[in-house]
């Protein structure tokens, strides 16, 4: 069985961030990310520290962040040993790369991606650890092609690991960014797995390798084809009430901001995700047949790509 290596997988991350933000600015042309580096001692919560990276104000992304964390603590949130007891009374560590970007053009898709290690060690005892990850697309004005290789992407970077592993990333995918209040999925899915430990550490770390390395081959070209197609105020003002939704996930229903704010995590990287704009409009109906209503009756429920 082939052995932990902590070092190697913060390495991996620190790395990946850096290569996620260099390519962003070239697709960008204008904006660069600012780096906000941060440090908690060890206390009664979480210590360790991490990399804020953020965007504003650019010639394709309005606003978007990069990433990395590794933090410590004494014990896990209540919340997460009520469902995981097993956790209980051992100190854990958890790092990982997460990272949105919000373009301005409504018809470049919003973007999420992360991967994670966490392992949980208590004196005389095995080690309890797992991966997770993915990454999954937004779109406001959907087109079948960018979907379509959005999701060929996926299958060819999972292939190696098995033939199962897209259609059960896929489908937990649909399952997760899935918005019960709205009964329709945040956007067109992707690849999404948490408790990744059934393979041995290597092949589950070079499942994290391929996963974050795959997420700018398959949001880049799709960024590249739309980002200069025009627009007006109807599709801006659509863009707007779209990213109400992804608000309205995150804050309800996403693991990685909940574990963050109840083990008293950093506030401002955690709620990075968060759109510069958004609005609501009270039973917002779209017009039947229109390019809006193709979105709700095409592409915000599961389906095979």
């Amino acid at each position: 069985m082939s052995a932990i290596n902590k070092e190697a997988v913060k390495q991996f991350l620190m790395e990946l961030q850096d290569s996620i933000c260099q390519q962003l600015e070239q697709v960008d042309g204008q904006a660069e990310f600012i780096e906000d580096a941060w440090h908690r001692e060890p206390g009664e919560r979480l210590g360790g520290g991490g990399r804020t990276r953020v965007m504003k104000d650019g010639a394709v992304f309005e606003q978007g962040g990069v990433n990395f964390s590794h933090v410590q603590g004494k014990e896990m949130p209540a919340s997460a040993t009520a469902h995981r007891s097993e956790l209980a009374g051992r100190h854990f560590e958890a790092m990982g790369v997460s990272l949105v970007m919000h373009p301005n053009n409504p018809y470049v898709p919003t973007s999420h991606a992360n991967v994670r290690f966490f392992i949980a060690e208590k004196e005389g005892e095995e080690p309890i650890w797992w991966f997770g990850g993915g990454f999954d697309l937004t779109p406001f004005y959907p087109f079948e092609e960018d979907a379509q290789y959005w999701h060929d992407v996926a299958k060819e970077l999972c292939a190696p690991f098995g033939s199962e592993v897209y259609a059960e990333h896929k489908a937990w995918c649909d399952k997760y960014f899935y918005l019960p209040h709205r009964d329709e999925t945040r956007g067109v899915g992707g690849l999404f797995f948490d408790d990744l430990n059934q393979w041995e550490f290597d092949k589950c770390f070079d499942y994290i390798k391929a996963v974050g390395e795959g997420y700018t081959q398959a949001y880049l070209p799709i960024v590249e084809r739309r980002k200069d197609i025009e627009y007006g105020d109807r599709e801006r003002q659509f863009q707007l009430y779209r990213r109400g939704r992804y608000v309205e996930f995150n804050l309800v229903f996403d693991r990685g901001t909940l574990f963050g704010l109840q083990s008293g995590g950093r506030t401002e990287s955690i709620l990075m995700s968060m759109p510069p704009l958004a609005r609501w409009e009270y039973s917002y109906q779209v017009e039947p047949g229109s390019p809006e209503a193709e979105l709700y009756d095409r592409f915000l429920k599961p389906r095979e790509w």
